[in-house]
This record gives C-alpha cells, sequence and structure tokens, in this order.
C-alpha cells in the first residue's frame, strides 16, 4: 500500500499543479474521519476555492475527473465521491491494501524506517544530579527520551543520547555532609542532624560502604574510599560514584542507555563558563548593577533581564546551561533537544537569549524542549508518596519491582508529556484487556501461538496470494498496517511517542476483531497462506512498534 500512495499522491500532485501551478507542493492525503467515509481523503478542493474564484464542489469536481483519468487512481482506486463543502472521499481497490502485507513482510524490522540522511541529533535526558535514587519523574523522562531517540533513529537521524549532571554545589555539598554524618554514627532525628540533610537508608548505605573502604564503579568514574570520616572531599568523590552506580544500575534495568555523560564542573574546568561569559560581554548584551552582572535577555523576548553572576561572585544557574548549549553546537549538533520537568519552564526564554546574544550563529528557537509533568503513583487504590529507601518519594526502582520494565515503559509513555499522570500498580499487572501494555503484547503472542500451530516457514508467505483478503475485518487491519510508517514520522516531528501507544492499541484492537472473526489455519491452503501472510505482517509492525517504546514482543504468555 505504501507504494500505492506514493503513486496516487504523485498524481493528486500532478492534478493540483494543473489547477493551479505551485499546488502540487500542497498534495496531501487525509484519514476520513467517518471509516464507512472511504479509505482515503482529500481537502484539496476547499483550499483551492478561494484562490481559484470558484465554487469549491465545482473545484472537487473537476479535480475528481483529472484523478480518475490518471494511471494510478485507474490502478488502485475503486471510486471517488464528493462529500459536503468539497471533501473528495477515495475509497482503494482490495489491491491496494493488500499490497501492505508483502511490503511488511519484506522489510522485516526496517518496515516504516527512513533511509539514514547523515544528519546528527542530540538528546539530553534524564540529568539526574546524583544525590538520590531516581525517582518516578525521572523514569518519565527516561522513557521519553529514549523513545523519542528510537523514534528518530527510525527516520534516519544519527542520534546521541547524553546524560548532564551537576557534579558541584549545593545540592553535593549537601550529600557530602549527610553522608560523613551517618559515617559517625549520627542519623535522622539525632541532636546535630540539619534540616537540609538527606534522610533515606541510602545515605546509611553509602556511609558504610565508605567506612568499610569499598571501590564504586560507574560507566564515568570510578573511586575507592579512604574510610576517613573527616576526609570531607573523599566522602563527597565516593557518594557521587555510588549514586552514579546506582542510577546506571536503575538505567540498566529500564534499559536505557547513554553515548556520553557530560559533567556541569567540566564547564568550569574548560573555561567554557569564562568564555561563555566574555562572549556575551564582548557583544554588548551585559551591564553592571547593583554588584552583579546582567543580561539583557530582553532584547530576546524574556520578560525581563537577568542575572548571570551574583554579588558573591558565583553564577546563576543559566548560564552554564548557555555554555552547555554552545559546546552542544559546536560538536556539530544543530538539532538538540532537551526532555525536561515542567519545573525548567522558566529558563527556557533565558538560556535561547543568551545563546541568540552570545552571537556564535545558533539559529532562534535552538535547543527545542519537551516537558513533562510528574507521576502520582497508585497502589491499592491508594496513593504511593514515600519509599523507605529514597526516604521522600518513589523511585525507579520501586516502580520496576512493582510491576515490569515493560509496564512502567508503555504506561509512562500513554499519555502526552505535559500532562499529569497517575500511575496505577494494579492495573500494571493485571491481566486483562484494561492493561493497556498487556493487550497489545497479547495481541503480538497470540499470532506468534497461530504461527507456531502452523510451523511452516514464514519466509514462504511473502508470496502468498492475497486476492482472497477482502474481508472488512481484514481491509481493516490492512489499513492500519498501512498506517505505521506516517505514525512513526508524525510522532517524532510532533515530539509524541504517546502516539505510538495509541496506535499499537489500535492495531491490536483491529488484529483481535480480525481473529476472532475469521479462523485463520483454514483447510483451503490458498486462503490459509493469505490469512497467516497478513497476521504475521501484524506481528511484525506489533514489534516493530513495541521496540520503539524499548517495550518487549513476548512470543508466549
Amino acid at each position: 500500500m505504501l507504494q500505492a500512495k506514493q503513486e496516487l499522491l504523485a498524481a493528486l500532485a500532478a492534478g493540483l499543479e494543473q489547477l493551479s501551478p505551485g499546488a502540487g507542493d500542497k498534495a496531501a492525503f487525509e484519514l476520513p474521519k467517518v471509516a464507512a467515509h472511504g479509505d482515503l481523503a482529500c481537502t484539496a478542493a476547499m483550499q483551492l476555492a478561494k484562490p481559484l474564484k470558484r465554487n469549491p464542489r465545482q473545484v472537487a469536481e473537476g479535480l475528481r475527473e483529472s484523478l480518475l483519468a490518471s494511471a494510478a487512481f485507474q490502478r488502485w482506486v475503486d471510486a471517488i465521491e464528493i462529500a459536503g463543502p468539497g471533501f473528495l472521499n477515495i475509497r482503494l481497490k482490495p489491491a491496494a491494501k493488500q499490497e501492505v502485507v508483502r511490503e511488511v513482510l519484506a522489510a522485516g524490522e526496517g518496515f516504516g524506517q527512513q533511509p539514514a540522511h547523515g544528519r546528527r541529533i542530540l538528546v539530553e535526558f534524564v540529568s539526574a544530579n546524583p544525590t538520590g535514587p531516581l525517582h518516578v519523574g525521572h523514569g518519565r523522562q527516561a522513557a521519553l527520551g529514549d523513545a523519542l531517540c528510537n523514534l528518530y533513529a527510525t527516520q534516519g537521524w544519527n542520534v546521541w543520547r547524553e546524560f548532564y549532571y551537576n557534579d558541584a554545589g549545593v545540592q553535593i555539598e549537601t550529600l557530602a555532609r549527610s553522608t560523613q554524618l551517618r559515617a559517625k554514627g549520627v542519623k535522622p532525628g539525632d541532636a546535630g542532624w540539619p534540616e537540609a540533610a538527606y534522610n533515606g537508608d541510602y545515605i546509611q548505605d553509602i556511609a558504610d560502604d565508605f567506612v568499610a573502604k569499598k571501590t564504586v564503579a560507574a560507566d564515568d568514574r570510578a573511586f575507592t574510599a579512604s574510610g576517613d570520616v573527616e576526609d570531607l572531599d573523599g566522602i563527597r568523590q565516593f557518594a557521587v560514584a555510588y549514586l552514579r552506580h546506582e542510577q546506571d544500575l536503575d538505567l540498566r534495568a529500564f534499559a536505557v542507555r547513554f553515548d556520553n555523560y557530560y559533567l556541569e564542573s567540566s564547564l568550569y574546568t574548560s573555561g567554557k563558563v569564562e568564555a561563555t561569559v566574555q562572549r556575551l560581554k564582548d557583544a554588548g548584551k551585559t551591564y553592571e548593577q547593583d554588584g552583579a552582572l546582567w543580561l539583557k535577555s530582553t532584547d530576546y523576548g524574556d520578560d525581563k533581564d537577568r542575572v548571570m553572576r551574583k554579588t558573591d561572585g558565583g553564577y546563576t544557574y543559566f548560564v552554564p546551561d548557555v555554555a552547555y548549549h554552545i559546546s552542544k553546537w559546536e560538536r556539530g549538533f544543530t538539532k538538540v533537544v532537551n526532555i525536561q520537568g515542567t519545573d525548567h519552564h522558566g529558563t527556557i526564554a533565558r538560556v535561547r537569549a543568551g545563546l541568540q546574544a552570545a552571537g556564535v550563529g545558533i539559529p532562534e528557537g535552538y535547543p527545542d524542549y519537551v516537558l513533562h509533568t510528574m507521576v502520582r503513583v497508585v497502589r491499592g487504590g491508594q496513593e504511593v508518596k514515600i519509599s523507605k529507601r529514597a526516604g521522600s518519594y518513589v523511585t525507579l526502582r520501586d516502580l520496576i519491582e512493582w510491576t515490569s520494565k515493560d509496564a512502567v515503559r508503555f504506561f509512562l509513555l500513554s499519555r502526552k508529556p505535559d500532562t499529569e499522570y497517575t500511575f496505577d500498580v494494579d492495573l500494571a499487572v493485571a491481566q486483562n484487556n484494561d492493561n493497556p501494555v498487556y493487550y497489545v503484547q497479547y495481541a503480538h503472542a497470540r499470532i506468534c501461538s497461530v504461527l507456531a500451530a502452523w510451523g511452516g516457514d514464514r519466509a514462504s508467505l511473502v508470496g502468498a496470494d492475497l486476492s482472497v483478503l477482502e474481508s472488512a475485518a481484514a481491509q481493516n487491519l490492512m489499513l492500519q498496517l498501512a498506517r505505521y510508517p506516517e505514525v512513526l514520522s508524525a510522532a517524532a516531528n510532533d515530539f509524541a511517542p504517546h502516539d505510538v501507544t495509541f496506535y499499537l492499541r489500535e492495531l491490536a484492537a483491529a488484529y483481535h476483531s480480525y481473529y476472532d472473526s475469521e479462523r485463520i489455519l483454514v483447510d483451503d491452503e490458498k486462503l490459509k497462506a493469505a490469512r497467516l501472510a497478513l497476521v504475521a505482517a501484524c506481528a511484525q509492525v506489533l514489534h516493530n512498534g513495541l521496540a520503539v517504546l524499548g517495550v518487549g514482543a513476548p512470543q508466549k504468555m
């Protein structure tokens, strides 16, 4: 069907070009809002009516005649109907829909993917400071970031995954001192325990291992403890390495990997922060006032100018952010996506203002941001707010242990990032159709069971005669399969992996309906081969779509 749609789109472009030179570039098909109206729709007649100074239905009539005369429409289209003020509803021949089965089976895991074009994209996500276990908000960010990377890879991009973290500053100092107190035997509730200290049990674990002179290794660092409770710098380095190791374990359990870990401290030690400040000064985009250095961010649409260097000489947190993004640009990443919590919304304008003011050639709107809300967790009908290990929040590890990696990923991706989400632990482990990940995975496993019962060579199905696939249920399933490449493209463009979860649920529903309406392993060999080819193609697309989400496609359930 992909070939059919390409040929039909080219014919539509030619027809529009005849009606109005230049209009061919706007050729596009839509899905009818009501499935009974047809398989494809076109609204071009209404769009052209005003510039052509003609009635939309008259334009639609002319376009319809032109399209029906084309070789592509004669080959693939049964009928074109004009509806409403000038909609064109197009009904495809069964052969056009059947072709997608062969296309899926031939392409396999590559179905829906675009060829590599050489462009690079950096996606920064998770970026959790090493001060405690990853919480469920980090989990939502990890699922979003990884799925977006997978989506962009399907569109031919060279994808770079980056984790940025603050390995200095007040939070790290609090971590070190909290660990030191625990190492000395002071615990939460004791006299002398600071109100700002970290209270979770994990702090005691770090302290115990430090005193035991253990060595910890993370993906980006390793450190051996001295065991000296007065060695605050050693405690700091050990605690950071310990928690980075813990984060690595959580991310591996979540099947998330990174190409690079970028340290905020390196922006200072390399001189990138000072160089960025000097660039802004040289460009005339700063001024001194009340003992502080300010950025003229209002020149770039911010609601007020922002302090860069405070009266105590320290830089505000957006300054290293600007330096970091200049580094991204200088490393050749012309497209960058940052996935962050909605609490970072206020930093967007000032970071972009700093990048524009620096005058290094970065375009407006760089980088792109995807902001997500936090996640509520409900178990047994009650909200869960505290993990004993973390001390104040539910961890990603808790969620994975209570349910599964697949359930956590699918659930956290099933809503738009900026919408509130409640994770229902009981639903995530339920083995019924109300559980969306179970529903989709069961469709895949159900097909694998059919194919196993048949026992033949799947490669032989590519040559099956598909002309017998004419039932409404089969036609609907094939239309759903044909949507997959467009779903991937739109989801990548819109930063919307949730659209893939919606699509997979619709595809699973189409398969379950088909399975319930037609027996697959029939005696008629021709009919059996065609139906097996159709369901094998469905299994392949379910597998491909779940892989984009980082979710498994089990063969048995």
